[in-house]
């Protein structure tokens, strides 16, 4: 492994299994994957329209109706009118959906600091260290 690609490919694996193995070992409230990342994209953005939702998941605009229905009927999200279309509903995350998320978030910090209690202090630090980098990433791509 010895080219900057070949260390990226492996930072995402390495990324995406981490993910899915912490939330294989948390409890997310029945709460699916899309579903989870649609309340975390709301409470990032603010109320956006299913187009959005869409866009930002990214899935298709059946998926995000659908997600976005079995949200509200859980009351995790309400559809509000968009302010700058009569028309046209923005999807907002209620505090319950906020409350869901920071719960779901939690069980996998948990799981989380179990797994770095497995590393040495120094790399521990070493992977906590990285956090404000990762979210620097992921905030570029807006």
């Amino acid at each position: 492994m010895g080219t900057r690609q070949d260390a990226a490919f492996e930072m995402v694996l390495a990324l995406h299994r981490l993910l899915r193995s912490l939330r294989r070992a948390s409890p997310t409230g029945g709460l699916q994957p899309t579903q989870l990342i649609v309340l975390s994209m709301l409470t990032e953005a603010g109320p956006s329209r299913i187009g959005v939702v869409a866009d930002r998941v990214p899935c298709s605009q059946p998926t995000a109706t659908s997600v976005v229905a079995e949200l509200e009927t859980l009351g995790l999200v309400r559809r509000e009118p968009d302010p700058t279309d009569g028309r046209a509903t923005r999807v907002a995350v209620t505090e319950e959906g906020v409350s869901a998320l920071r719960g779901v978030a939690h069980g996998e910090a948990e799981v989380l600091l179990e797994r770095l209690g497995t590393l040495s202090d120094e790399e521990a630090a070493r992977v906590l260290a990285a956090a404000p980098l990762l979210r620097l990433l992921a905030d570029a791509g807006r």
